[in-house]
């Protein structure tokens, strides 16, 4: 399979005290803000580069395990995943997925394989040339 998707920034200024905005061929953003202060600072309503990455992070992560565990015949209930992304000295130094798992009839043991190799093989696990730490727990229902 193979498909194409689009995005858009544009900025006005300078730096620190331009702003810019980001549209996405879905339109779910459309001009929505950025700038320095959505950036480094908190207050301002707006996103940012290093929310987006943890956003489509932790997105694909979790589309990525419900495909696994299905191949090893287990439906998740509910897959919650935060993904927390460190910016250090310019650069993304480390994103750490924090995934909270309800999956009928698995054990911890597995559901952690599983989540592991969910991790490795995500798209977008593989393009982030970072430490990617993976803190799982499983609840039962």
């Amino acid at each position: 399979m193979k498909f194409t998707r689009k995005a858009n920034a544009q900025w006005k200024g300078s730096g620190k005290e331009g702003k810019g905005s980001l549209t996405t061929g879905s339109k779910v953003l459309e001009n929505t803000q950025y700038s320095f202060h959505t950036r480094f600072e908190d207050g301002e309503k707006g996103t940012n580069p290093e929310e987006l990455i943890g956003a489509a992070h932790a997105g694909c992560f979790a589309m990525q395990l419900s495909f696994l565990l299905n191949e090893a015949e287990f439906t998740a209930t509910t897959l919650d995943v935060d993904a927390t992304v460190t910016f250090e000295d310019g650069s993304i130094t480390q994103v750490v997925l924090n995934l909270e798992g309800d999956v009928p009839n698995i054990d911890a043991e597995q559901f952690q394989q599983i989540a592991n190799k969910a991790k490795e093989v995500c798209p977008i696990s593989k393009l982030l040339n970072t430490k990617i730490e993976l803190k799982v727990s499983l609840t039962s229902s």
